[in-house]
């Protein structure tokens, strides 16, 4: 996901010249990652997209208030987080989701695959060794390798402390080295 920078840069266009250019080229760029962060909660195709949808028509509603977002991916994320779990409590499906029980599709662990000279078989076994961590840490390593959030902004979307984000990081990529017999070191860096 781009940096909150040119988000920012987006939502100003939005906001000052009433850019609709902008706004499609917003969604262009978030859809994506928070269709996926709102189906790992809603598990429905058809959910997620209306409120990814509907996200963007608030923007578009709201736009005189833009300037009032200072994190813009967080706000994003925060927004898909509380109406994915309105609509679950308004379906009376669920009135609570704890976040262990979020699926977590990984497409790849590797985002530029020009830099990254790696076979088909070890990013399945990859893939695979991610699959088999528990959902939450799935859902942590997810967010921070594939959406690029901080680990402050995951531990503050999923309601948990920094240390817990450190510690799940820790497993995870404890948990992907054994499987794929690496030798990593003891601390790994934060964003």
């Amino acid at each position: 996901m781009k940096n909150n920078a040119y988000i920012i840069e987006l939502l100003n266009k939005i906001r000052l010249h009433n850019n609709e250019e902008a706004l499609k080229s917003l969604f262009l760029l978030l859809h994506t990652p928070l269709f996926r962060f709102s189906f790992n909660i809603t598990q429905s195709q058809e959910e997620s997209e209306e409120i990814v949808s509907d996200i963007f028509i608030e923007i578009w509603k709201k736009r005189n208030q833009l300037h009032e977002i200072s994190s813009p991916r967080n706000y994003f994320y925060q927004a898909v987080k509380n109406k994915s779990l309105n609509r679950l409590a308004k379906q009376k499906r669920q009135t609570a989701l704890d976040t262990g029980q979020w699926l977590t599709p990984m497409n790849s662990v590797y985002f530029n695959p020009e830099k990254t000279m790696i076979s088909g078989e070890i990013i399945k076994n990859i893939n695979c060794a991610i699959n088999k961590l528990p959902p939450r840490c799935r859902i942590i390593f997810k967010l921070i390798k594939e959406d690029g959030l901080k680990y402050a902004e995951v531990a503050g979307l999923l309601e948990i402390s920094i240390k817990t984000v450190e510690s799940q990081m820790a497993i995870a990529l404890k948990r992907i080295a054994l499987c794929m017999h690496l030798d990593i070191p003891a601390h790994s860096s934060k964003n």
